[in-house]
């Protein structure tokens, strides 16, 4: 499995999170109260905003981990120097490697097996393959627009983009969702297209997630910045669709919301 804990003794009473999207999910399967500490960028649920935050990806603060007494901690797969200082301090870890929306489902399972909550991470998993489902339903028949998914870009302009490219969560929720990502072709989970590439990729739908911490304060419409390209038929067709909000970028327990979200933005006839 991507994601393991080792050891699989008796249930965690005091679990550290340095990661965001495992934070969620111990808190969607009931385990949050089993939570001590988060790592620096967590968010969600509101509830984590008053535990200690112990540092992230690449700044975990060691000591103040130990200080916790904890009994699991949930680390990423390339956070090995660490793991390895805390297996010399007989701590069980449980390491994260992220993936497409399947290795979503098998971690929140193997959370919630590692934690003492396996019926509740089952319970879980079958309600997100069911909004997953009913996603597809709706979707089912329609044409689906070539669609270009950008998650990152320099406010106000069209440098420094990122695209989502074939791989990964959010190309697989795109294509629940009924589009067509226009990268699909390209192996990687993102893509960094120049403005040529877009033109000759021509998009029918841009859609641009945003995480709301990045919102910009210029206060002006960031759909504007795409005008510049006005012969690609996003942009013409006026389909230049800006969604919000963190949930979009998780890959976690409101990854059926998001996929939800984008099916609004390209389907909204099928939600009528």
């Amino acid at each position: 499995p991507l994601a393991q804990s080792r050891d699989t003794g008796s249930a965690p009473r005091r679990i550290v999170s340095l990661v965001p999207a495992i934070t969620e999910m111990l808190f969607a399967i009931g385990a949050g109260p089993q939570v001590v500490a988060v790592s620096s960028y967590d968010e969600f649920p509101p509830e984590v905003k008053a535990l200690p935050k112990v540092g992230a990806l690449l700044d975990p603060d060691t000591e103040r981990i130990l200080a916790l007494r904890p009994d699991l901690i949930v680390v990423y797969g390339s956070q090995s120097e660490l793991e390895k200082q805390l297996e010399r301090a007989h701590l069980r870890t449980f390491s994260y490697r992220h993936g497409g929306i399947t290795t979503t489902l098998d971690t929140i399972r193997e959370v919630g097996l590692a934690t003492g909550h396996r019926r509740e991470s089952d319970d879980l998993v079958s309600s997100l393959k069911a909004r997953l489902d009913a996603v597809r339903d709706r979707v089912k028949g329609r044409p689906r627009p070539r669609v270009l998914l950008v998650f990152e870009r320099l406010a106000g302009t069209l440098r420094e983009i990122y695209a989502s490219g074939g791989v990964g969560f959010l190309h697989e929720m795109l294509e629940i969702a009924g589009g067509t990502n226009v990268f699909a072709d390209v192996g990687r989970e993102s893509v960094q297209p120049s403005v040529e590439t877009l033109l000759a990729r021509a998009p029918d739908v841009i859609l641009e997630v945003r995480a709301a911490g990045l919102i910009e304060k210029s206060g002006s419409d960031e759909r504007d910045a795409w005008a510049a390209l006005s012969s690609i038929p996003a942009v013409k067709n006026r389909r230049v669709h800006l969604v919000r909000g963190d949930y979009l970028v998780v890959p976690g327990p409101r990854l059926a919301m998001a996929t939800e979200a984008f099916a609004h933005a390209l389907h909204p006839e099928a939600f009528k």
